[in-house]
């Protein structure tokens, strides 16, 4: 900034102005290609949390539908989805402007948020679907149902902002809405083989929990970009606020992996890797709606209690409601996610004030961070219910019992991750 205001102490006022303003406005374009750059290598490590927590003979398959997400949400987001997004309105809940719509630095970005929602659902059917099926569900993902919700507060006309709603990179415009569709799907599709058994819920451990471990790093690095990125801007305050953000989202994240971690030493005896893993990531979903209205000690206990509530919601889910999500990625998004929107109605702040019920802001903003989660959820749980109905009656959600034994591998991909006496056993029938 010195050498800027060197070059240009000699000139008018005006044209500095617009200089700094051209500067600020490349800069916020890159930041926002980093960032979105950073959010593309999430796809990689949803691959390998969800295939690392899961059976190695379906690792293929988890490869597969991670690579179809970003392959099916770059070209229907652009075709379809952006415009569902941000185009036009006239009365705050649909939005159109024409296809191929967006550009540059923000379609990208924007896009590589559609491919995460969709991602979500992936992991908690793992095992056991066609890949037929999962397909259809995630081109109606990326196209229709989170561009359409996502717009009633990120398009800046949308119902939901005019109310006051704050979902800054989407606890519940992402996560919560990829986390209610993956329990919607892992309800219909049914649990796997083995997974209930005289009324007892076994367990069916993952094949490679470092692999999880792995994957879990790679997304709390990408986050940065996630959180960090949805500044949308670079430069002057805009750089101080986006840097704040990255600092928060980490604080976050730390505090849920310890949450979780210390609920399952005092639970079960011993610190849960599995567990604490999807801490770390509830966490991150906690404090993505309020990253930017957040103190930093807000932020460390919205992750906190994001990291307690999901081990209690997991083991709610499957022991309780009997039903089978494979990673646990209801409630690390669906249910962590509606908890870090409600989160800023609770100790939130705007800049100086404070917008929360605890801190002295009053009830308002908590009322409509509440409208916003009960919106987000009937939405994503009602057109997930639907379209998977559709495709259950008519090309059906499950493989046969054979190939879900086989695994999904061999029947659907006519390969396995790991060579070896598997293969060759393959190659002989």
């Amino acid at each position: 900034m010195s050498l800027f205001l060197t070059l240009f102490q000699d000139a008018p006022a005006t044209e500095a102005a617009k200089v700094l303003e051209q500067v600020n406005g490349d800069m916020g374009m890159l930041w926002m290609l980093i960032a979105g750059i950073l959010v593309f290598l999430m796809q990689a490590g949803f691959t390998l949390v969800e295939s690392g927590m899961t059976r190695s003979k379906n690792a293929v398959n988890i490869a597969m539908k991670n690579l179809l997400d970003i392959c099916v949400g770059s070209i229907t987001f652009w075709l379809v989805g952006y415009s569902l997004m941000y185009g036009d309105t006239s009365n705050g809940f649909f939005f159109w402007s024409g296809l191929f719509q967006g550009e540059g630095a923000d379609l990208f970005f924007q896009t590589m948020f559609a491919a995460t929602t969709a991602t979500i659902v992936s992991g908690a059917i793992a095992g056991r679907t066609k890949y037929t099926t999962y397909i259809i569900f995630s081109l109606v993902m990326t196209a229709v149902i989170y561009p359409i919700s996502g717009g009633w507060q990120w398009q800046g006309e949308g119902w939901l902002t005019k109310l006051g709603f704050i979902d800054f990179a989407g606890s519940s415009i992402v996560h919560s809405v990829g986390g209610w569709a993956a329990l919607v799907a892992a309800f219909m599709v049914g649990p796997r083989i083995g997974k209930y058994v005289d009324g007892k819920v076994l367990p069916i451990p993952g094949h490679n929990q470092v692999l999880a471990t792995l994957g879990v790093f790679i997304l709390w690095f990408g986050w940065f970009g996630f959180n960090g990125g949805s500044q949308l801007a670079w430069g002057g305050d805009d750089a101080t606020a986006a840097s704040n953000v990255v600092l928060i989202t980490n604080l976050a994240a730390a505090a849920g992996g310890l949450g979780a971690l210390i609920t399952t030493w005092i639970w079960y005896g011993k610190p849960n890797l599995s567990q604490t893993l999807n801490g770390s990531l509830a966490g991150l979903v906690s404090i993505t709606a309020g990253c930017g209205n957040m103190t930093a000690g807000g932020a460390v206990l919205a992750g906190l209690i994001g990291g307690i509530i999901v081990v209690f919601s997991i083991e709610f889910i499957e022991k309780k409601l009997k039903i089978d999500d494979a990673i646990g990625a209801a409630s690390v998004h669906g249910v962590a996610g509606a908890w870090g929107t409600l989160a800023i109605g609770l100790w939130g702040v705007d800049g100086d004030t404070a917008i929360g019920l605890f801190n002295g802001g009053g009830a308002a903003q908590l009322g409509a961070q509440a409208i916003g989660v009960v919106a987000y959820a009937a939405w994503a749980i009602g057109l997930s219910f639907i379209v998977l109905a559709i495709l259950k009656k008519t090309m059906g959600l499950r493989v046969t019992k054979e190939v879900e034994i086989e695994g999904l591998d061999i029947s659907e991909h006519g390969s396995i991750a790991y060579p070896g006496k598997r293969q060759r056993d393959f190659e002989d029938k």
